[in-house]
Order: structure tokens, then sequence, then C-alpha cells
């Protein structure tokens, strides 16, 4: 009898744990989904498929219903409700496979980046010049990114722009930072930054997508261990008639 109290008791410390962990992972999963949403802000200029976003909406809601999960995991498990404990484990399930299908989506969208970067960026720069948010869409990223063109400095020579200002110099923001007085001209590719912005771009939203794909993983281990830890409760309570440890009485 000791050594069942004392898996139960085990059991239920588990579990009070997990549904802490659920609380800090609710409000992490909040905070990278909320910083995906943000940063595709920025990107969104290179992006027609507003789809890219599911994958961080999904985290979004799972964060919603993780807290809910850890406060009902706390309360079910000090009160050993059966239906309350069936019923955390139906939900600690649905996310699981939600989880799941936001993983695999993270591998979709992550082979997508490269074609739609590069096909959105072509045209982007091909309309550079014109007073159009395109041009200063352009000049930010060149400088935040510290890149130049669409797969390296050299793309400018067949743009528009590049033909009809005929100085053979790319845009000002193609230049180094340390070189204050670099006019962009493609005579002195020491002050350029020559290596194009689709790479460095698709390099960031790669690792963001995988840092996700990381978080989301992990969390879906820790359910697994929910799940059984709830299995394990109802299970020996319902053939041993265990009762609660709050009630005072042990079977």
């Amino acid at each position: 009898m000791a050594a069942m109290d004392c898996g139960m008791i085990t059991s239920k410390t588990v579990l009070l744990l997990l549904s802490v962990i659920f609380l800090a992972a609710g409000a992490t999963l909040g905070f990278v989904g909320g910083r995906f949403i943000s940063s595709y802000e920025d990107f969104d200029a290179f992006f027609r498929d507003e789809q890219i976003l599911l994958p961080a909406v999904i985290i979004i809601i799972v964060a919603g219903v993780m807290l809910f999960l850890g406060v009902t995991g706390c309360f079910v498990t000090i009160k050993e409700s059966q239906i309350g404990l069936r019923f955390f484990l139906a939900i600690l399930l649905l996310m699981f496979i939600t989880e799941a299908a936001a993983f695999i989506l993270g591998f979709v969208y992550r082979e997508r980046v490269v074609a739609e970067v590069q096909e959105t960026m072509d045209e982007l720069f091909q309309s550079y010049g014109k007073e159009n948010p395109e041009t200063e869409m352009v000049d930010f990223w060149q400088s935040q990114f510290q890149c130049c063109g669409v797969k390296n400095y050299t793309d400018w020579i067949n743009r528009e722009w590049f033909n009809r200002t005929g100085n053979n110099s790319v845009p000002q923001s193609c230049c180094k930072q340390e070189f204050k007085n670099c006019s962009g001209l493609l005579s002195e590719p020491q002050e350029l930054n020559t290596e194009g912005c689709a790479v460095v771009m698709e390099l960031r939203i790669k690792e963001l997508i995988n840092y996700i794909m990381i978080v989301i993983l992990g969390f879906a281990v820790v359910k697994f261990f929910g799940m059984l830890s709830i299995l394990v409760i109802a299970c020996r309570k319902e053939e041993n008639g265990y009762q609660p440890l709050n009630s005072g009485v042990f079977a």
C-alpha cells in the first residue's frame, strides 16, 4: 500500500510540475509566435502568400490553450477528478496533434521561402528608383542586412535604375557602413556589401522557422509525459479504489 501511495504521489507531483511547465510554455509560445508575426511585418513586402503566417497563428492559439491547460492541470491533479483528468488528457492529445501539424507545416513553408523571396525581390528591385514604397523598402533592407542586389551586387547592372542613371554605380544603401564617403561605384567594390539580400533573408527566415520547430518539438515531448502521468493516476485510482489525498482516507 505504501508503495502504491508513493507511486500516486510521484505521479501527481510529476503532473503538477508539468502543469507549471505548461504555464511557462504557454507564455513562451505566445512570445515566439508573436515575434514571428512581428518579424513578418518587416518581411511582408517580399511575400504574397500570407499563409506563411499559419504556423505562427497555430502557435499562438496553442499558447492560449496551454495557459488554460496549466491552470486546469493544477486543479484536476489536486482534486483527482476522473472527469477532469479525462478532459485534461483529451486536451493534451488534441494539442499534441495540433503541434505535430504545425511542425509539418514548418517543413513545408521552410522549403517555399527560397523561391518566394527571390521571385518577389526581383520585382521589387526592378521597380527601384521610382516614387514608390518599394524604393524605400529596398534601401532599408540593403542597409539593415548589409547586402546588395538580389543574388549579389552585380545584379544591379541589369536593373532599369542602373541603366537610367548611367553612372556605373549601385544605390548608396549598398555601401559598407565604415565608408562614409562611399558613392556606390562598381569600380570600388571594396566599399560595397557584395552579398545578395535574398541569401541573407532566406537564412534569417529559415533560422526563425527552425527555432519555432525546435520549440514545438520540445513541448510535444513534454505533453507526451503529461498524458502518461494522467493515465497512471487515472488507472491506479480506478483499479485500486484510491481516494484523493485531501480526503484523509486511503483504500
